[in-house]
């Protein structure tokens, strides 16, 4: 039991990155996959159980052939747009999903739980530097979920006495070369990967767009707090032990603490790729707030964790893998 680790959700973009991770720290890894977006590639000679988290028979067998001393809670829908259009399959997948495996946890008496949330729980910033501590009314079927789960686990904690971490990350970007993994989403809605796609002619899909030009910014773009994959990976594979020598219930956010204007990724892609990049303005969405920084001060008081990965190394990780992706 001493290293071995499940990780639902683990063919996907975060959760292969972490599985990976994982191994590398020593863990001996099993994951569960649906594969409805992750990519079996992806598991590479890691123990890959097909199924979905709402299969109770499944989830309860896969509990009752290893011992498991932690679970990482990945499997989940995370497209916003989509949560809003398909808020039910949201509310079946990522929570009663969820249920199906907290329950499965608390009766197999596996001792420590580390759930994949996200920013999108806190809805609109009231501050630009975000902390635990901000109020969390998500706006979105997506965030409404996760919160949902975060809610499960911590009277988890305290009824049945499970050790829980919620992680809340912003962006997650980037790419691992070393382990030819990164992100792969049919469609893809994160900024990085598209501009990228575009500027290599990867997909038909023209200038990158960019929603808004007149928001009260530097350069009139929306900010964000970009975050390396592989930097959230390790916070992940970290918690296990963290979770030993500290139990009970945490919350964390992962971030940068810095944020990075639209324009400013725009600029970064150029220079990794060399070339330049046609852009044109559209209209702002709906609910973009003007700027959106994590603040991390938590996780790095807590876990000495912090993110060691610029803007400059997460674009010339994403593009060295989408030059060369499976």
């Amino acid at each position: 039991m001493d290293n071995k680790v499940l990780v639902t959700g683990g063919a996907g973009y975060i959760g292969s990155h972490t599985v990976w991770e994982l191994k590398r720290q020593g863990y001996d890894v099993t994951v569960l996959d649906n594969l409805s977006t992750g990519h079996k590639w992806a598991v590479k000679d890691t123990e890959l159980v097909v199924g979905d988290v709402r299969d109770t028979h499944l989830v309860h067998s896969v509990f009752e052939k290893h011992a498991y001393q932690a679970v990482i809670h990945f499997a989940a829908k995370s497209i916003v747009a989509d949560s809003i259009k398909r808020p039910l399959e949201y509310y079946d997948n990522n929570v009663m999903g969820s249920q199906v495996l907290i329950n499965a946890v608390i009766q197999h008496d596996i001792p420590n739980f580390v759930f994949s949330s996200t920013a999108a729980v806190y809805g609109e910033p009231q501050d630009d530097a975000i902390n635990e501590s901000h109020p969390t009314n998500p706006i979105n079927p997506y965030g409404k979920s996760k919160l949902m789960v975060e809610t499960a686990l911590q009277d988890a904690a305290m009824s049945c006495g499970l050790n829980v971490i919620a992680f809340r990350y912003f962006n997650a970007a980037g790419a691992n070369p070393q382990a030819n993994l990164g992100e792969v989403h049919e469609p893809e809605t994160h900024l990085i990967p598209n501009i990228l796609s575009s500027a290599l002619d990867i997909q038909a899909n023209g200038a990158v767009k960019v929603f808004g030009d007149d928001y009260e910014t530097n350069d009139g773009t929306c900010i964000r707090d970009y975050v390396h994959v592989c930097d959230l990976a390790r916070a992940h594979a970290e918690a296990i032990q963290f979770l030993n020598s500290n139990p009970g219930h945490h919350v964390f956010n992962l971030g940068s603490q810095r944020g990075y204007s639209v324009l400013e990724v725009i600029n970064a892609c150029q220079r990794a790729l060399g070339r330049d990049i046609t852009y044109e303005v559209s209209e702002r969405r709906a609910g973009d707030p003007s700027i959106l920084i994590a603040d991390s001060t938590a996780v790095q008081d807590r876990m000495s964790w912090e993110a060691t990965q610029d803007i400059s190394q997460i674009v010339a990780d994403a593009a060295s893998f989408m030059s060369d992706k499976p």
